[in-house]
């Protein structure tokens, strides 16, 4: 499983890798996006409401439907940096993902996303926060 860059770190993603669905982890309502490296730029395409296998199931439907070449998973933190219990499921949800679908997941620090979205007005601040952790890997990208 590849992480995406924090404040000093860099991580190589390969420019075969254009297409992406971005997931932003919750244990009742799971946000989603997908968007590409070449407009960089991301589209809400849902809250998956699910839990356990049938959550893998609905992101299954997505995973079929828009054919992305990697994942990009939201992973929360303190205001401080500092991991809490939800880093873990959202760490765990991304290794699971990688396991089940072989796809490469990279991980993105989402502190403030759901924040952001819904500071914008969104309906739904799940797959709004998707877009918006997608649109911050995105911009990392060269």
């Amino acid at each position: 499983m590849s992480v995406a860059p924090l404040a000093t770190e860099v991580v190589i993603v390969p420019i075969a890798l254009s297409t992406f669905l971005a997931i932003d982890f919750g244990l009742k309502r799971t946000g989603v996006a997908v968007g590409n490296r070449l407009m960089r730029s991301a589209q809400s395409v849902g809250t998956v409401k699910a839990e356990g296998d049938a959550r893998f199931a609905l992101i299954e439907k997505h995973l079929k439907e828009w054919q992305p070449d990697a994942i990009v998973i939201g992973v929360p933190y303190h205001p401080d940096g500092v991991a809490h219990e939800n880093t873990t499921r959202a760490k765990k949800f991304g290794r699971q993902l990688h396991g089940r679908f072989s796809l490469p997941v990279f991980e993105v620090d989402e502190r403030y996303s759901t924040t952001e979205a819904l500071a914008s007005g969104a309906r739904d601040a799940d797959a709004a926060s998707a877009c918006i952790i997608l649109e911050q890997f995105l911009r990392s990208l060269p």
